[in-house]
């Protein structure tokens, strides 16, 4: 048995160091990625050092069973367990568990190359890499992380070319091309908000920053310390497993001002909001994304507590101001940008100047407007099928792909944050990593249970097919 893993990302590499085995008899694992972020992901393998995890350090191992293992790798004492590292060495310590997997195991292959198609087969699926290799595999897991970044509506074609546009904030040297008097707007006020936001300070950015966003709200803070946990009563768990929306923020509403710190309870609800979405209507999930989503997230996706020191300076000082407003139209004029912008709630919009435009509104898993070649590839081919909301891919309990007439993909599997529509809450590590889990369960029970045990199909080296089919 052959499973490929398509993403070398967080999720991925978490699935294939799961799967890895000594095992003479193990199912061969193939990891495929691309290059530039093998083994880490955007998120982790184009961080800058001031870039802070908002996960404490003791929860961010890459095992179910290990929760620690990155605190332990860092060697933390007790105190530092508690504190939010660099991203950048979170990077470090997802390649090094991959390459010791690699190392310790018979059965895992890493190939790293761009996937641009996948097509279904008698018996399994042939991948397709950008170079022109191929090769055959028996499953396949889709885990490609979020989506490229879409232009902004309302920014022009000219813009939209213009170095003073930047789309992808991460992209190399794109902030450090911001002169350090520039005048920046900033589309978004959520995470990514705050990373560009820190990385103009470290270069000691002295222009004014502008943030913008539909409410204006900017992230909550975490403590230094972690708050005392608490355990939700009655009223809560009953409204969770009815699935009743109203009622949940109800007894939300009044528990929220008996409880020392609602961080506390925010954290409380997360072992019960995946079940809790998979049970509400299409109708209440509408309901929930166009108007509790933002709030949701500015509770629940907390800054680092040195990252909310740096933006609270900056608002106090009022070199970064933060609105809630809606952008309009954007484009190039002879002296910088020229934007169109409404306040919320305003009617009448004003046209204001800036030298820079920075995207950064965060995570993109929409598959109907993406420009990812294999997402396409799939959309378009009829083997994968959107999230009504726009969340992305579309699975069934088994994380099996739904395909556009509504059947199970069998063996095509989907793992990270493109099953947001499915489970809502699985873009945090502890969320990723429980899923990486689950679903290498499945595969592995799978495997067992396929007739002629592990091997349903004629086993040979991965990396000799691949060379012979280029």
């Amino acid at each position: 048995m052959r499973i490929t893993i398509i993403g070398a990302g967080f999720s991925g590499s978490t699935l294939a160091t799961l799967l890895a085995s000594p095992r003479d008899d193990a199912p061969e694992v193939c990891l495929v990625g691309t290059p530039a972020t093998f083994g880490s992901g955007v998120a982790y393998g184009e961080a800058r050092q001031e870039h802070l995890l908002n996960v404490r350090a003791r929860h961010l191992g890459m095992d179910p069973e290990h929760t620690g293992d990155f605190a332990d790798w860092l060697s933390l004492g007790e105190r530092g367990r508690d504190g939010f590292m660099p991203r950048i060495a979170y990077g470090d310590y997802l390649r090094d568990r991959l390459k010791t997997a690699v190392e310790q195991s018979s059965n895992l292959t890493c190939i790293d190359q761009e996937v641009i198609a996948v097509e279904r087969t008698l018996g399994g699926f042939r991948v397709y890499l950008a170079d022109g290799g191929q090769f055959f595999s028996d499953r396949v897991v889709l885990a490609p992380g979020a989506l490229p970044p879409q232009r902004l509506a309302g920014v022009g074609p000219r813009l939209a070319r213009s170095e003073r546009y930047i789309g992808w904030p991460w992209q190399e040297d794109a902030i450090d091309r911001i002169p350090p008097d520039a005048r920046v707007l900033l589309v978004g006020t959520g995470l990514t908000m705050a990373d560009v936001v820190v990385s103009l300070r470290r270069r000691r950015h002295q222009g004014g920053i502008v943030a913008i966003s539909r409410r204006g709200l900017l992230p909550r803070s975490h403590l230094p310390q972690p708050s005392e946990v608490v355990a939700l009563p009655p009223r809560v768990l009953y409204a969770l497993r009815a699935g009743d929306l109203h009622a949940l923020l109800a007894a939300l509403r009044s528990l929220a001002t008996a409880v020392v710190d609602w961080r506390a309870l925010v954290d409380a609800l997360r072992p019960h909001t995946q079940a809790f979405w998979r049970g509400l209507s299409p109708v209440q999930r509408a309901r929930f994304a166009r108007h509790l989503r933002t709030h949701w997230e500015t509770f629940r996706h907390r800054l680092a507590p040195q990252v909310a020191t740096e933006l609270e300076a900056l608002l106090v000082s009022g070199q970064l101001q933060v609105r809630a407003a809606r952008l309009l139209r954007a484009g190039v004029v002879e002296d910088g940008i020229e934007v169109l912008l409404r306040g919320r709630g305003q009617a009448q919009a004003q046209v204001e100047r800036f030298d820079f435009m920075v995207r950064a509104t965060g995570l993109d898993t929409d598959i109907e407007r993406t420009t990812h070649p294999l997402v396409t590839h799939l959309r378009e081919a009829g083997q994968i099928r959107a999230d009504p909301l726009g969340f992305g891919i579309e699975v069934d309990e088994d994380f099996s792909v739904i395909d556009n007439a509504g059947r199970a993909v069998s063996g095509l599997y989907c793992l990270g944050p493109l099953l947001r529509g499915h489970l809502w809450e699985i873009t945090a590590i502890p969320e990723l990593r429980d899923a990486a889990g689950l679903l290498a369960q499945r595969l592995m029970a799978r495997e067992r249970s396929a007739p002629g045990g592990a091997a349903s199909t004629p086993r040979w080296p991965l990396a000799a097919q691949f060379e012979n089919t280029r």
